[in-house]
C-alpha cells in the first residue's frame, strides 16, 4: 500500500470511488475494500498527515470534515439504525492521510 493511498490513488483519480458526499475540501466515499457492510471513508482533499499533526491553519478544514462526517453518520444511522465513527493514529493508521471511517453492521473479515 502506498504511504498515502488517499492522495496517491483516490484524489489523483487512479482509483475510482463511489462518492457519498463531496464538498470543496472534503470527499466521502464507499471504501474500496470494505470491512463492514456499510464502510464509508471521509478525507480532506488537502494532505493532512493525521489528527494529531493538524496545524492551526487547517482547523477550518477539520470543521468542514466533521460536518460531512456528521451528515453521513446521520444518514447511515437513519437507514441502518446505528453506526460507528472512528479514526486511527500512529501504527494503527495504515495510510498517512487523515481519514475517518463511518461504519455500520458486523465486521466482514
Amino acid at each position: 500500500m502506498p504511504e498515502d493511498f488517499y492522495c496517491d490513488e483516490v484524489l489523483s483519480g487512479k482509483t475510482k470511488v463511489d462518492i457519498v458526499m463531496e464538498t470543496e475540501n472534503v470527499l466521502a466515499y464507499y471504501h474500496t475494500k470494505p470491512y463492514w457492510p456499510v464502510h464509508i471513508v471521509a478525507i480532506p482533499k488537502k494532505h493532512i498527515h493525521s489528527l494529531i499533526t493538524l496545524e492551526e491553519g487547517e482547523q477550518g478544514i477539520l470543521l468542514e470534515l466533521l460536518s460531512v462526517i456528521r451528515k453521513v453518520a446521520a444518514d447511515v444511522t437513519e437507514e441502518h439504525g446505528a453506526c460507528r465513527v472512528l479514526t486511527n493514529l500512529g501504527e494503527y493508521q495504515d495510510s498517512k492521510h487523515l481519514h475517518w471511517h463511518i461504519l455500520s453492521g458486523e465486521k466482514l473479515r
